[in-house]
């Protein structure tokens, strides 16, 4: 049985933010479709242990400008929108969201305060790693 990461997210008007907080993750793969489905996969611990996840984003997005970053300690994915506009909520329907998603407010802004990406320190990270689409 799989088990589920801890995932962070926050959101711009063009973009959302997706972190999956996995440390020490092995054949990460994440997947994104136009449609908003993203699907990720990974073995970490010292047993090995099976993670998967998979989102029903609340809208479209772009797959070809959206980015990834497998790092030691965590997976960061920019996810471009298809239209440019705030989402109510990260999740496509009416549930509630799972125990696991939480909001990064280390990265959140109000949709009033919303200049870009630019306030946000990336850290040179490599966003060399592209979907699959």
């Amino acid at each position: 049985m799989s088990r589920h990461p801890e995932v962070k997210w926050a959101q711009r008007a063009d973009k959302v933010f997706i972190t999956v907080l996995l440390p020490d993750a092995k054949n990460a793969k994440v997947n994104l479709e136009p449609d908003g489905d993203f699907t990720f996969s990974a073995s970490a611990g010292v047993e090995d242990h099976l993670y998967e996840l998979k989102l029903d984003l609340f809208d479209k997005v772009n797959v070809e400008e959206s980015k990834i970053n497998i790092g030691v300690r965590s997976i960061f994915c920019v996810v471009e929108k298809a239209e440019k506009g705030w989402w109510k909520k990260l999740l496509r329907g009416d549930e509630k969201a799972p125990h696991y998603l939480k909001v990064d407010w280390d990265k959140w802004v109000d949709e009033d305060e919303d200049n870009g990406l630019g306030d946000l320190d990336l850290g040179g990270m490599d966003f060399s790693v592209t979907t699959s689409a």
